[in-house]
């Protein structure tokens, strides 16, 4: 993917910047969601700083992409993710029933 020594072509440095854009949107909408939820002006802006310093560790993560562990990392994250979806979205209709 992005070795030393290899000159980035365009494709790359597209791949590359569509992948930190990504990683810092994700955070920044995670964060403004959290926020939202507890309406707490206080955790959106704490949110934002770690959406920002995020963002500007970006580069280093999509060098490390190409490594299995950090991708196993990430589908946890995923799977972490969905499953806290659906746990919030059984509650939800066990209220309602």
């Amino acid at each position: 993917m992005f070795e030393k020594g290899v000159v980035m072509t365009e494709e790359n440095q597209e791949y590359k910047t569509e992948t930190v854009e990504s990683f810092a949107g994700l955070f920044k909408t995670f964060g403004q969601a959290v926020g939202d939820i507890f309406n707490d002006p206080e955790l959106k802006k704490k949110a934002k700083e770690f959406a920002d310093s995020a963002s500007a560790s970006a580069n280093s993560l999509v060098e490390r992409l190409k490594e299995d562990d950090v991708k196993e990392k990430f589908r946890d994250v995923g799977r972490a993710a969905e499953d806290f979806g659906k746990n919030i979205s059984d509650c939800l209709n066990k209220d309602r029933k």
